[in-house]
């Protein structure tokens, strides 16, 4: 798989896929990750990628011509399976979206910055809009880490062992159960003798139960979906 995203301030993400993980699945080859620098198709001197917005109002938009043209130079490289946008006002991601892109071979992500993207590069290029909550950040940077990490951890190959991605929370619809390690005994809170047991059956059984009531409890929305 190749991730391109294209950045306003991309000396904010660089670093992030180099370490852990990603970093290690990239030296093998198993994903190319390449963050691009809006500025680099800046208009005039001073290689502008923003500009007050028509009608008026606070805050500065970003210029089509910067995104378009990265967009272009990029397309005719190769094929892209999904041109993704990062912003607020998109469905939420969720495991489901995250599962389908894992799938997918090239992706470019658009990560927003200022008071938004002309609404013509949505109009013409983007195929996905995504947003990673209700909430407001200063830029698409940190959204598009958070989906890239969410893609890249599920490539074949990646995580050492494989079926972890497959009992995260959200994949069955419901929350992960508690999890234990040693030592038995901390502060006074022992594991449960179910998981000391070896009996494979009953740990199925009691995580599956645990995951339920957690979901009730915590995200009784996802049981209704």
């Amino acid at each position: 798989m190749r991730i391109d995203i294209l950045s306003a301030v991309p000396v904010i993400i660089r670093d992030v896929f180099n370490h852990s993980i990603i970093g290690r699945a990239q030296k093998k080859s198993l994903v190319e990750i390449y963050v691009h620098d809006l500025h680099e198709f800046g208009l005039g001197k001073y290689k502008q990628i923003d500009d007050y917005q028509y009608g008026g109002g606070a805050g500065m938009v970003l210029r089509p011509e910067p995104v378009s043209q990265w967009i272009e130079k990029l397309k005719k490289e190769r094929h892209y399976d999904e041109i993704i946008f990062l912003t607020p006002d998109a469905p939420v991601l969720n495991q489901k979206t995250v599962n389908e892109l894992s799938l997918k071979k090239n992706l470019i992500l658009i990560a927003g910055h200022y008071k938004g993207l002309d609404q013509r590069i949505r109009d013409l290029y983007v195929t996905r809009e995504i947003s990673i909550g209700d909430y407001v950040l200063s830029g698409g940077e940190l959204p598009a880490a958070v989906l890239t990490d969410a893609i890249v951890r599920l490539l074949p190959g990646v995580l050492s062992d494989e079926t972890s991605a497959l009992t995260d929370s959200f994949q069955d619809g419901k929350l992960a159960p508690p999890v234990y390690t040693r030592p038995q005994v901390f502060k006074g809170l022992e594991v449960p003798d179910v998981l000391r047991s070896g009996d494979h059956q009953a740990i199925e059984t009691w995580r599956e139960k645990k995951s339920l009531e957690k979901t009730k409890q915590i995200r009784p929305d996802l049981l209704n979906e």
